[in-house]
């Protein structure tokens, strides 16, 4: 659980990402980051220029960040499994629940979207998950309703009214070799 530790790109995190190539559609998009490095890393190598946004942070894990899922089920046993179970309502030891970053990220898609200007985020699972949530209705207990590929893009419209939807999921930014 990486959460909201500010740690840079691993070496094979930043390998990986020299891998990808933003389509030229999404290249005009006014485009934010995490305020966490390794958002900001992203953002510089894929050559984004990003103005930084709390809101779209990842998840507060609170006393798990830093932790594996292993250390977790070693510290709280079957509690563990338990707690996973409440999915959108999980609490990590003081940290925020799904459905808090859920909140938090509708009220700044909320903001950006009274511009009705094309927008893209460079941020974290946890906010790609809580917008798939809003755009579903995802509780978080079983598998996401739709594929969600970390290589991608996820692209979302957002209507009149806030709502969200899914407009096209999994958008490769690994660029396809001529055959």
């Amino acid at each position: 659980m990486q959460g909201q530790a500010d740690v840079p790109l691993s070496p094979d995190g930043i390998k990986r990402v020299k891998t990808w190539c933003v389509p030229k559609r999404f290249l005009e998009y006014r485009w934010f980051a995490s305020p966490l490095i390794r958002a900001q890393q992203t953002a510089s190598i894929l050559d984004l220029k990003v103005k930084p946004e709390a809101a779209i942070i990842e998840m507060d894990w609170g006393e798990w960040d830093g932790r594996t899922g292993q250390e977790l089920k070693d510290k709280y046993g079957d509690g563990f499994s338990e707690r996973k179970k409440r999915g959108i309502d999980l609490r990590p030891d003081g940290g925020e629940t799904p459905r808090e970053v859920r909140q938090r990220v509708k009220r700044w898609i909320g903001r950006v979207s009274k511009s009705g200007l094309p927008t893209g985020a460079v941020c974290h699972q946890g906010i790609i998950r809580a917008t798939m949530s809003l755009a579903t209705g995802w509780n978080m207990i079983n598998p996401p309703p739709e594929d969600i590929k970390w290589d991608a893009i996820h692209l979302f419209e957002i209507n009149a009214n806030g709502s969200v939807k899914i407009n096209e999921l999994n958008i490769s930014l690994i660029p396809e070799r001529p055959k």
